[in-house]
């Protein structure tokens, strides 16, 4: 467990790594006995600093939604971070690569919140009768960490590896099988990658009500119009500028980024 001042100079020291774009060391070389705790700790820290200067809560993502990437960590659960809206990026506006240290996309069906989930006890049947819309997304990835060293401590306190995010127009959930939802990753139209959504915590809405009950007990609410990015479809796939990648869902639409 971490002190007050330790938790402080973690975060100011993901800060300058991403500003910088010059990535850090892992935590615990610099910070021993950095714990899950500490971590969640220091991304509130990072997520306080942003919105006081203006940036605004608009979602939350959860990682570590596979029972592969789980054992990889030595985890038995996800993980979450926030989404922010100078995170959001758009599908007609490319996006600059050098402002990230190591770049990656993820394949997500993203839901849309047409009303504040519950808490404690949430539900996928409550999470689908709250969901205005699922969307086609893209998450970006990206970690402050040197090469990707991460352990769970790294991620949790780099606010889950998330960086940025972008949506497609999408469609009711409850006109879809959700678990069933075929997935395709494109780069330049070549396929790279695919999956489902029941790589997903086995149904992505069981994601997103994990993630209720979770910041629940932190007394973070999950609110109508913010977007939850559940968890990947598919493996992570680093970009490359000049390139442009889609994730493309049997009867949900597609999205796309391209980078320069």
């Amino acid at each position: 467990m971490l002190d007050v001042r330790s938790r402080q100079e973690a975060a100011a020291l993901l800060r300058r790594a991403e500003l910088g774009r010059s990535p850090v060391a892992p935590l615990a070389g610099a910070f021993e006995g950095i714990g899950t705790e500490d971590a969640y700790e220091i991304q509130l820290i990072n997520i306080r600093h942003r919105t006081a200067l203006g940036a605004q809560v608009t979602g939350h993502k959860v990682g570590l939604s596979s029972p592969v990437m789980q054992r990889m960590m030595g985890v038995d659960e996800p993980d979450y971070g926030h989404l922010l809206d100078d995170m959001e990026l758009r599908e007609d506006r490319p996006v600059d690569t050098v402002r990230y240290c190591a770049p990656r996309v993820e394949v997500e069906i993203g839901f849309v919140l047409g009303n504040d989930l519950p808490g404690e006890g949430c539900t996928p049947a409550d999470v689908l009768d709250a969901t205005e819309r699922v969307v086609p997304a893209l998450e970006l990835i990206d970690s402050r960490i040197a090469d990707w060293r991460i352990t769970i401590a790294d991620t949790i306190a780099d606010n889950a590896s998330s960086a940025g995010y972008v949506t497609g127009a999408g469609r009711d959930p409850r006109d879809l099988d959700l678990k069933a939802l075929e997935a395709r990753l494109t780069c330049d139209g070549d396929e790279i990658a695919q999956g489902r959504g029941d790589a997903v915590l086995g149904d992505p809405a069981a994601s997103v009500a994990w993630l209720a009950r979770t910041v629940a007990r932190f007394d973070v609410p999950l609110r109508k119009g913010h977007v939850i990015l559940p968890g990947s479809c598919t493996r992570a796939v680093d970009v490359e500028a000049g390139r442009t990648y889609t994730a493309e869902f049997t009867g949900l639409g597609a999205v796309s980024l391209s980078f320069r």
